[in-house]
Order: C-alpha cells, then sequence, then structure tokens
C-alpha cells in the first residue's frame, strides 16, 4: 500500500514539471528566432538581389561602361 501511496504522490507532484517547461518552452523560442532569421535572411536577399538587378540595368543603360555588377 505504501507503494502506491508514494506513486499517486510522483504522479502528483509538479515541481518536476517546470524544468521540462522551461526546456520545452526554450525549445519553442529557440525555433522560432530560427525560422524568423531564415524567412528575414531570404527577404533581406531577395531585396539586395532586386537592387543590384536595377543598378546594373541603369547603369548600362545610363554609360556603356565595362564594370563588374554586384
Amino acid at each position: 500500500m505504501l507503494i502506491v501511496k508514494e506513486m499517486f504522490r510522483l504522479l502528483n507532484d509538479e515541481e518536476g514539471l517546470t524544468t521540462v517547461e522551461y526546456a520545452v518552452a526554450g525549445a519553442l523560442v529557440a525555433a522560432a528566432v530560427v525560422t524568423a532569421f531564415t524567412n528575414l535572411g531570404d527577404n533581406v536577399g531577395e531585396t539586395i538581389t532586386g537592387l543590384c538587378t536595377v543598378l546594373d540595368n541603369g547603369q548600362t543603360s545610363a554609360s556603356m561602361a565595362n564594370t563588374t555588377g554586384c
């Protein structure tokens, strides 16, 4: 009977869950940060590519100088 009582006490003990909850919350925050920075990096890359294209097209139409692109 003592074993069953101890098992119920362990099942109802919520103090040990705080570490697990912090670990899960930390993992979710880390996943969100990685996703955000990945999307931000893709958007920044597309913007820079678009700016280079505009600058290259403007430069070739304004003057026919031989220069390298972005």
